[in-house]
């Protein structure tokens, strides 16, 4: 079963290579969707695919690279739509 998922990753998230990270992560987990670095400081991540590779994704971002700290990832349900053939940055 295909699910979507919106993520908001808090902490020191930005400037530390978490959206190439997801990238790696997103390949890793066998997702497809979009990262971005929002006003706010946070990351969003939109991902599509299996339940287990959503939770393998998450676990990842959980972690983060290794400059990185993340304090909290919040999670919410998305529409499956899958228009994503890939995992790319949004700018």
């Amino acid at each position: 079963m295909m699910v979507a998922r919106r993520f908001i990753v808090r902490g020191r998230v930005q400037g530390v290579g978490f959206r190439y990270f997801a990238i790696q992560a997103a390949g890793r987990a066998g997702v497809n969707g979009t990262v971005r670095n929002l006003p706010d400081g946070t990351v969003e991540a939109i991902a599509e695919g299996t339940w287990d590779a959503i939770k393998d994704f998450r676990a990842q971002l959980e972690r983060g690279p290794s400059f990185a700290r993340v304090t909290s990832v919040d999670e919410f349900d998305l529409p499956l739509t899958g228009r994503y053939s890939g995992f790319n940055v949004e700018y």
